[in-house]
């Protein structure tokens, strides 16, 4: 029974909700409480978990007492997981080529032109014509350089990830930013598209060496979104706050390096 009959057979779907409430309560299950919950009688309960029994995917222990078996958790995870595929098929092809999405428009737009789609500096821009790799149709009307709503995406956009490079800063007791010289910061941030800093030493280091870090504020997470968005950062951080960057950077995914001056 795969997961088109539990989404369109009224029968196969009442038997996974069971089979689900009963996983959910087992040992005790109170066919009144499911029946309640699912929607039927409680005789069509105690029909359904008897043909549960039968095929092997629940077992009785005693009265009113029943497990899933392996073979019904097997089931249970399979048909979760059609179901799963399907909405993640809904969600991402379906939708995502209803939805709307705001782009920056590099020219005059009319609604209903085909655009090409690309990704600069971290946003998102539509030039008017069907050439990228990426191609939507405008929902609005756009002056050059405004927000346009594109919908009906097909086709991929090429992203390249952004790396991050975290530069040390020895912390006030081993020398602070005196510890650094000024022509180390300057080489580190020279190929960033951005440079963030974190701790009272960076920050300073940073300005003796005439750099403006873009922000001082939760580096980790503006470092990660900057770089999924295929922006190039460097996080010039003090000894004790890098943990808490390269802590954020590895749980969104993103590659960083950690250079020891």
């Amino acid at each position: 029974m795969g997961m088109v009959d539990v989404l369109d057979n009224k029968r196969a779907a009442t038997r996974f909700r069971i089979l689900v409430q009963i996983a959910e309560r087992q040992p005790a299950v109170s066919q009144g409480e499911i029946a309640e919950e699912v929607g039927v009688t409680s005789q069509a309960v105690s029909e359904y978990i008897r043909e549960l029994v039968d095929d092997g995917l629940v077992e009785k222990e005693a009265r009113s007492r029943y497990r899933v078996t392996r073979e019904g958790v097997d089931w249970l995870f399979r048909v979760a997981d059609d179901v799963r595929r399907f909405a993640d098929h809904v969600t991402s092809d379906v939708l995502g080529a209803m939805s709307e999405d705001a782009y920056v428009a590099t020219e005059d737009i009319a609604e209903g032109d085909t655009v090409s789609l690309s990704l600069e500096d971290g946003l998102l821009y539509a030039e008017p014509g069907g050439e990228g790799p990426a191609t939507g149709i405008a929902t609005t009307d756009a002056k050059a350089g405004t927000d346009v709503g594109v919908t009906s995406f097909e086709g991929v956009m090429e992203l390249e990830p952004g790396s991050v490079t975290v530069l040390q800063v020895p912390s006030v007791r081993a020398g602070g930013s005196r510890a650094l010289a000024d022509e180390v910061v300057v080489d580190r941030c020279a190929d960033a598209d951005r440079v963030l800093a974190t701790g009272v030493e960076a920050v300073i280091a940073c300005r003796q060496a005439n750099v403006e870090p873009a922000t001082t504020f939760a580096v980790g997470d503006v470092a990660a979104d900057a770089a999924n968005h295929g922006i190039d950062v460097t996080v010039v951080a003090t000894t004790d706050a890098v943990g808490r960057v390269t802590d954020v950077l590895r749980d969104a995914d993103v590659s960083y390096e950690v250079l020891e001056e």
